[in-house]
């Protein structure tokens, strides 16, 4: 990048921050939503919820379907079909 492309292009330096930073926190967040180790801690808490009665068998059973749709999409995603 010369000289005058870098003057051309500074009045963008904000956005192209704004737009690394956002970058960054989809990632980490994409990272935290199909971690294989919290899907299944989120599992181990859903049954455990059933167990003691603090939800009913309706919404453990979506919350549940949820997690397993995640914890597939994980698998999908670290054999190299990622998004």
């Amino acid at each position: 990048m010369g000289l005058l492309s870098a003057l051309v292009t500074l009045p963008l330096a904000p956005v192209r921050g704004v737009v690394w930073v956002a970058e960054q926190v989809r990632s980490e967040a994409e990272r935290e939503l199909y971690d294989p180790g919290t899907i299944r801690r989120h599992l181990d808490e859903v049954a455990r919820a059933r167990e003691e009665g603090t939800i009913d068998d309706a919404e453990a059973d979506a919350t549940e379907r949820e997690l397993v749709a995640r914890l597939m999409e994980s698998s999908r995603r670290r054999r190299g079909g990622g998004a």
